[in-house]
Formats: structure tokens, sequence, C-alpha cells
């Protein structure tokens, strides 16, 4: 055989090695790209999006899980993806603890007698018949709370007063939720008859209560837990800085009484060249019951449903599958995407990329990435496409799914986070102002521009985002 001579060897073996190299990079083909770009000019000028939330809150209304809505909820979902043109439509079943609301009332009773605003949280024990009255104890933060003598608060209703700020990312939720959900725990454990908190909202001149879940694993160690409106919750304050003691009296009929069984429902277009690989969008289709859930999250739920319904009346389906998941119960502690998480473990690999819809209905402004090296340059051409409609691209920021997928995420599922303009949010979050006005058809509409466009580059990519067991275990995104 005729020998190369070495420095030949040499830059062929270079040649090969950077081929490879250059094969491994996951990139959009140039005809995707532009598929694209008429993807999302047509989602900006399209209202499929509003059209299915106007329906899912005239239709269905609010859909506390496990509710008779719940099922009216799910058979809406089933009937949407067939009229939408989904190739196929199913269900997934999810249990979890059946929590009932049926009235709260509230009062201050000494030393200056008044009514109170407020609203259960979710997994919140109730008061015994005809109420509960005891002293109230102050405290300004979850720290201080942790740091209490169990003697001051022993019998007493704990009463946290920490008030959100608006922000466009919405951060200040992470100390919000961590009171409202911690809280109530902790002043179980110290002995506390009942836990109260300014609500974990932004609307500081909105009597109305914000209500969320708390951390309450077994009823057994749940107490009356709830969130006074951010007006009450000053009313309150004021009460409390004349130095005198403050009591009141709660009566919350509320509590677990079984387990129910509701269902992710689920609307795919199979993909034409690899039908068992999908990109996974979604939203969660349970809301809380004070309003109709149009935010929170109808939007999500008609964003994916939407740029799904554009993809599938393209000329030619994509290559891989574009699966659409309407949650199940997200707000009592993602039932539905740990339930979807663990069925479907097995199966990360075969997951291009995903995320879910679940801050509302503002334009989304940012978008980051958790996916493997060789695929940031097919991300990068994902942010050149979604660049025109105000999207900007963190590279230096993780993608955590969304709070449903976060969950498959942490299974090793490449992720993106789009995230929207969340500086109006918290003010109807998980309260009766969660109603279909709050949205903007046109700001709904770069939504679904959004994330038609992102799936369909994501599914007809030349090679993956590196989804894979364990794969992102340590990239820091929030779930």
């Amino acid at each position: 055989m005729r020998r190369l001579p070495l420095s030949l060897l040499t830059a062929s073996l270079m040649l090969a090695i950077g081929t490879a190299q250059a094969t491994s990079q996951t990139s959009i083909p140039a005809a995707a790209v532009k598929t694209a770009e008429q993807l999302r000019d047509k989602a900006m000028n399209d209202d499929t999006g509003y059209q299915i939330v106007e329906s899912l809150t005239t239709e269905v209304g609010p859909r506390l899980a496990g509710s008779p809505a719940d099922q009216r909820g799910r058979e809406w979902a089933i009937a949407k993806f067939k009229a939408l043109g989904f190739d196929k439509v199913y269900t997934e079943q999810v249990s979890y603890p059946l929590w009932e609301r049926r009235s709260e009332h509230a009062e201050i009773v000494a030393p200056f007698p008044q009514p109170l605003d407020l609203i259960a949280l979710g997994y919140s024990a109730g008061t015994p018949k005809g109420g509960l009255t005891a002293q109230v104890v102050k405290f300004d933060s979850l720290e201080a709370l942790k740091k209490a003598d169990p003697a001051s608060v022993k019998g007493k209703i704990v009463y946290i007063d920490a008030r959100m700020q608006r922000h466009k990312d919405g951060h200040d939720y992470g100390m919000g939720s961590a009171i409202r959900m911690g809280g109530p725990v902790i002043a179980a454990k110290l002995g506390a008859a009942a836990f109260l908190l300014r609500s974990a909202g932004t609307d500081a001149n909105s009597r109305t209560p914000h209500t969320g879940v708390t951390g309450f694993k077994d009823p057994k160690e749940a107490i009356p837990a709830a969130a006074l409106s951010n007006p009450d919750a000053d009313q309150l304050s004021r009460v409390l800085a004349y130095g005198k003691p403050v009591s009141i009296k709660l009566e919350l009929d509320c509590g677990i009484t079984g387990t129910y069984t509701g269902a992710n429902v689920i609307g795919e277009f199979t993909g034409r060249k690899y039908p068992d690989q999908v990109v996974a969008i979604g939203g969660h289709l349970d809301s809380w019951d004070p309003g109709t859930g149009a935010i929170d999250d109808g939007a999500g739920v008609a964003i994916a449903m939407a740029a799904g319904k554009l993809i599938g009346e393209l000329p030619q389906r994509p290559d891989r599958t574009i699966r659409v998941i309407a949650f199940a119960n997200e707000e009592m502690g993602l039932w539905g995407g740990r339930a979807y998480a663990d069925k479907h473990a097995a199966e990360v690999g075969k997951f291009q990329l995903g995320t879910e819809s679940d801050f509302g209905a503002r334009k989304v402004w940012r978008m980051s990435a958790s996916v493997k090296p060789e695929a940031r340059g097919a991300i990068e051409q994902i942010a050149q496409v979604l660049s025109p409609i105000g999207v900007a691209y963190d590279a230096a920021m993780p993608g955590g799914g969304g709070s449903d997928l976060s969950q498959m995420h942490a299974k090793g599922m490449a992720a993106l986070s789009l995230t929207q303009d969340g500086t109006d949010y918290f003010d109807y979050h998980h309260n009766a102002n969660d109603t279909l006005d709050k949205i903007d058809p046109k700001e709904l509409a770069q939504n679904v521009a959004v994330y038609a466009a992102f799936s369909y580059m994501a599914a007809q990519a030349n090679g993956d985002f590196g989804s894979a067991p364990g794969a992102f275990a340590k990239d820091g995104a929030e779930d």
C-alpha cells in the first residue's frame, strides 16, 4: 500500500477532524429560516391565540383543579385541539389531592373592630366551626419568622408583612412565593394557630387578595392560612402600630376532601421525517378560582395551541413532531408537569427542545437557552429571527423550560426560557382581576409569533440540542 508523506497524513487527519466537528454542529437550514420568518410575520397579524383564550375564559371560566370546571376545561381542550386540526389528540391521567374552597371571612375584633378582605390559600386547613379568634404577631420577613421564639408564636396568628415591588422580570415573586409557601409551614411547626400574609402581588391600591398554594404536604400538619389584600394588610399594620394587642377572628371553610384524577391534554402535529422526536410547548389548563384564568394561564395554552396550528397549516409538515401540552393542576404544585416528566423520563433524548408559556400575555422580550455547546449556533439563528419582534438573546443565562416543562428539563430536556414583560403581571396574578380584558391581542400575537418561529426552526434543525438523561443538571436554571 502506498504510504502518504507524514505532512499529508497530518493534514488529512486534521481535515477529517474538522469535517467531523463541523457536521456535529446543530444548525437550521436556510429554507427553514425563511419559512420561520414567514410564520413569524403571519402570526404577528393573526388573532387565533386571542380567539382561543377568549373561548376558554368565556365557555369554561375559572378552572380550579378538581372542581367541576376542571372536567369542562379538559373537554374544551380536547375539542379545541381537534377543531384546530391537530393530527393526534389524547390525555394522560394526573392524580392529586382534592382541595376545596367554600368560604372565607375575617375581622379585627380588637382594639378597632372592622372587616378584612382576604382569601384562603391552597392546602390551607379550615378553622373550627364558629371560627378561630387569636392575637396577631407580626414579622417583617420569612427569615424573621424562622428565628422566632416558639413561645412568642404559640397559639397566635402569625402575620408576615412584606411587600412585593414591580419588575420587568417579576423577580420579587421569588420572595413573595417563598413567604406564601414556606411561612405557613414554619408557623405551624412553631405552634401558631393560623397564618396570614400580605398578598404576593403588586397591586397596591386594589382590595383584591391574591391566593396561591402553601407548602403543606400533610393535611394533618396544616393550619388555616390566608392572604390579605394589600390595602387590608396596610390597615392591619397600622392597627398593630398602635402598640395594643390585636385580635382577629378568622373563618375559613376549606380543606382537602380526597383524591382527584384529572389529565394533561395533548395535541400533536406529527413529524414528517422523525415522528418520534418532539418539540414540546404548552401552558397549564387549570387556574385559580377568583378570576377566569386569562393570563394565568389561559394565555399560555392559547399561545401554544395557536403556534401549533400555524405550523400545521404549512404546505408541508415539519420534520419533527410539534407537541402541545395543556397541563393539569400546575397551581397546586406542578402535578401535571411532574406526572408528565415521570411518564416520559426514559424518552427525554427524543425531546428536541421545549418550553412552556406561564407568565402572562405581555410581549416576550428575552430568550435564554440550556442546550449543548454545539447547538449554540442554532440558538443564535433562532435569536436572529426573533430579534425583529423585540426579543433579545441572553447567551449567559440558562433556560428553564417554564413551570411544568421545568420538570422535563430536570430530566435532561434541552430548554428555552421566553420571558414576557411581567411589570404588571403580579397586579392580576392569582386574584379576581385575572380576566380577559388584561390581554392585549397584539401583544398575545407577538407571543404566538415567537413560539411558532422557534418551534418550527427546532423541528427542522440539522442535529439536536443536547437532550439526554441528566444533561443539564448543573446549568442553574430555575424551576
